[in-house]
């Protein structure tokens, strides 16, 4: 199967079904913290689901319906139909995401997927189209239930003897490019046992429902081949954790929009405006970016992971960075923003970037100096004066924040959140409420 190959109508995937001996299609959604969901039906059923969609009971999905509103209908997307290579070859299981609407047509507006659109569409009005491209960091551990054990002990870019875990990526990056999605490169990152996919470009939507695809394509190869894949941003004490850089643009009537030929920095001023916005706004949409208590021991001081709020054209410990311009290469003009972790639910992350950088576009936002120095060898007293402000440092710091953000609640809606609000304090309670391993070493003893 040819990259991008797979049919993308109706009529086509109907033929294309018969012709291939597909037997079973997954309608793929996710919940409001971004877990993947599926139920499966005989491909003879796929006519009929084109058709009146299929129906099932939202009030079991995390954040969707109560029990008395449970009802939801699935709506297979044509655009996303794509073989599972892992299954299996006799009879084939194709999947779909799906677009979730209420009894009455209308669209569900707890569908993360919806979310996003309805964001992009307010891109398009403006005359934008958002495009993304996703650094997925990620560990494979061995399966081994009292802690977490690594595979190797290689660092960046490593090239180790008998490294498993080249095969791991290279089986992944195939079925990866099987479903018809791109990918760019993989190397070993910084950390023990720790790896990263990186994807070609695309608009937010697709690139969404690829970071989703991607997550569970990675967790099957790593079943297959006996170890753990995982997303969680911190699972080694002392090592750096996963973030998940997006690089991100604008275009509009087909050339990059954030791209300025004049300017010193070659950013128009549509990018300084975005960039602004996404700076004053950052503290907000950080619930989004970085929704669990884990996500907050990665963004620390000294690991890599940004925590001070600042822009830079090359600096790697700001917030936001902008790739350097190569001569020829408008079109790869984009900005970096280094906070969003990999266990993020991309649909909601993405809808509060591009709210974010819209709302400077917006109201014009003036962009601060760059800050070329490292943020983290500064005093505090020297970041006061800059005016560099923190992104929150814990889960409930980032609750609370969120909370009163009429940004993220204009991004996600009424009902996603309020949902993800309430959920993420229930997640807090039962975290506080935990007796850690530290804390009995630390004081049990002593105490």
């Amino acid at each position: 199967m040819a990259l991008n190959s797979y049919p993308k109508t109706k009529e086509e995937i109907l033929k294309y079904i018969k012709e291939n001996d597909v037997y079973f299609v997954e309608l793929w959604f996710t919940d409001i913290l971004g877990y993947l969901k599926s139920f499966t039906i005989n491909s003879r059923e796929l006519e009929k689901a084109f058709e009146e969609g299929l129906g099932f009971d939202g009030s079991s999905v995390r954040g969707y319906t109560r029990i008395e509103e449970s009802d939801m209908i699935a709506f297979p997307e044509p655009s996303t139909f794509s073989l599972l290579p892992w299954r299996s070859k006799d009879k084939k299981v194709a999947r779909m995401f799906a677009t979730i609407v209420e009894p009455s047509g209308k669209p569900f507006e707890g569908d993360p997927r919806y979310v996003l659109k309805k964001v992009l569409q307010r891109a398009r009005e403006m005359g934008f189209t958002y495009y993304v491209g996703p650094e997925l960091e990620f560990f494979y551990l061995k399966l081994n239930n009292s802690h977490p054990e690594v595979l190797d002990w290689g660092g960046y870019f490593d090239l180790i003897p008998r490294d498993e875990a080249i095969d791991l990526r290279n089986q992944t990056v195939l079925m990866l490019e099987e479903m018809g999605i791109d990918v760019e490169f993989t190397h070993h990152e910084v950390a023990p046992s720790q790896h990263e996919i990186d994807f070609r470009y695309k608009d937010a939507l697709t690139m969404a429902d690829t970071v989703m695809t991607a997550r569970l394509v990675i967790k099957e190869v790593a079943y297959m081949n006996g170890v753990y894949a995982t997303f969680m941003p911190k699972p080694l004490f002392g090592q750096n954790g996963s973030g998940m850089h997006v690089h991100m643009s604008l275009f509009k009537d087909g050339k990059n929009a954030f791209f300025d030929a004049n300017d010193k920095y070659h950013l128009s001023q549509t990018a300084k405006c975005f960039i602004a916005g996404l700076i004053r706004h950052a503290k907000e949409i950080t619930l989004v970016t970085n929704q669990w208590v884990n996500s907050y021991k990665r963004l620390v001081p000294g690991y890599e992971a940004p925590v001070y709020i600042s822009w830079a054209m090359r600096n790697r410990s700001d917030l936001i960075r902008v790739p350097m311009y190569k001569p020829g290469k408008e079109e790869a003009t984009r900005i970096e923003y280094r906070a969003p972790d990999p266990a993020c639910n991309p649909y909601l992350a993405f809808a509060v970037m591009l709210a974010a950088g819209l709302e400077g576009i917006e109201k014009k936002y003036s962009l601060p100096d760059p800050v070329e120095e490292n943020v983290y060898h500064m005093t505090e007293e020297e970041r006061r004066a800059r005016g560099i402000e923190s992104l929150p440092g814990s889960l409930i710091e980032a609750i609370e924040i969120t909370e009163n953000s009429e940004l993220v609640k204009k991004a996600l809606g009424e009902h996603v959140f309020t949902n993800l609000i309430a959920n993420k304090k229930i997640e807090w309670d039962n975290y506080r409420r935990q007796i850690t391993g530290y804390e009995l070493e630390t004081y049990l003893p002593v105490l």
